[in-house]
């Protein structure tokens, strides 16, 4: 169990915030497959405090994925704060802001990891967010700017200091983006620095990755985030081989109503149109390892609404029924 400060998970499993990914559609989906906590995209903090209507709808929620953390990033600390403020009075539970954002367009304005080179800034917005909400507040960075200006247990002593309720830790640099080996040995360090919660971020791959995370850093919570995407029952295994030692492996009917059930959510909240275009990248990750995955990917581009969809995949699930997806 992890606590977050005035917020219990039931489990320390987190879905990482990933742009464009996690919406509430999906988000709904981690949650029954056990996620302790979910997150909501990167919301700019300039969208919210101009009043930006398509900046709003993230912050859409529902009761069954609650608790619900919202993930911030900007470089103005007013604005983040103001921010915060906004997420509170939508209901949303979690304040968590980004630091470790390593994508061009977001540091080139000094957001993200850009604030990693920046401690007075980046105490300043801790600082300003946590006078401006009483909900538990936690700062997601990466190890530094590169690997000649690591300063994370700098930042993570300022942002407990600035009273932070937890950090997350993506234990590569800026400079590495997502290629190399994550250094879980970042997460040991900052875990034995600090007295607040510390998340561990990078290279889960499945379940015994996820362990051995938690083993080898003593690191409060784990997040995952694209293991997630092709994936989705990597929270339930993670869960399962805690308790029992043992991994469920869904089979192919599992996956067949996994992708229905992932479409009709996306239905729900955005229509038809355009849930079936945005169930077109989901499908990519969820066949990338079911048999003759090259026959959906070239249906793909005819899904155009909910008959086409469904045709399309209740074809592609009959003609692999009966197939084994592992080995034995």
């Amino acid at each position: 169990m992890l606590r977050i400060g005035s917020v219990k998970l039931k489990n320390s499993l987190v879905l990482a915030p990933m742009a464009g990914k996690t919406n509430l559609p999906f988000r709904l989906l981690i949650k029954k497959m056990g996620a302790g906590l979910v997150t909501t995209e990167m919301i700019s903090s300039e969208g919210l405090t101009r009043g930006h209507k398509k900046t709003f709808e993230y912050l859409a929620t529902h009761l069954d994925e609650k608790p619900l953390a919202v993930q911030l990033f900007g470089a103005d600390p007013e604005r983040i704060a103001l921010s915060a403020q906004i997420a509170e009075e939508k209901g949303l539970d979690i304040i968590d802001i980004n630091m470790g954002c390593p994508v061009k367009k977001i540091v080139k304005n000094g957001a993200g990891s850009a604030l990693m080179r920046k401690p007075r800034e980046a105490a300043k917005i801790v600082s300003d967010v946590r006078k401006k909400t009483t909900l538990p507040l936690t700062v997601k960075i990466r190890s530094g700017w590169s690997p000649k200006e690591e300063n994370y247990l700098d930042i993570a002593k300022i942002i407990e200091d600035c009273g932070a309720d937890g950090i997350t830790i993506h234990p590569r640099c800026t400079t590495q983006g997502f290629s190399g080996k994550a250094d879980w040995q970042v997460i040991k360090n900052i875990k034995e620095a600090v007295h607040i919660p510390v998340i561990g971020s990078g290279d889960i791959i499945g379940a015994y990755s996820a362990i051995e995370m938690k083993d080898e850093t003593g690191c409060d919570g784990v997040m995952i985030g694209r293991a997630a995407l092709k994936n989705p029952w990597i929270f339930k295994q993670i869960l399962e081989l805690e308790k029992t030692g043992k991994i469920y492996l869904p089979g192919i009917d599992s996956w067949h109503e996994l992708i229905k059930e992932h479409f009709f959510l996306l239905e729900k909240y955005y229509g038809e149109k355009r849930g079936a275009n945005m169930i077109k990248g989901p499908l990519l990750y969820y066949t990338k390892g079911l048999p003759k995955k090259a026959i959906i990917k070239g249906l793909i581009p005819e899904i155009e609404g909910k008959r086409s969809f469904l045709s399309i995949i209740n074809r592609y699930f009959e003609g692999i029924a009966g197939e084994s997806l592992y080995e034995d």
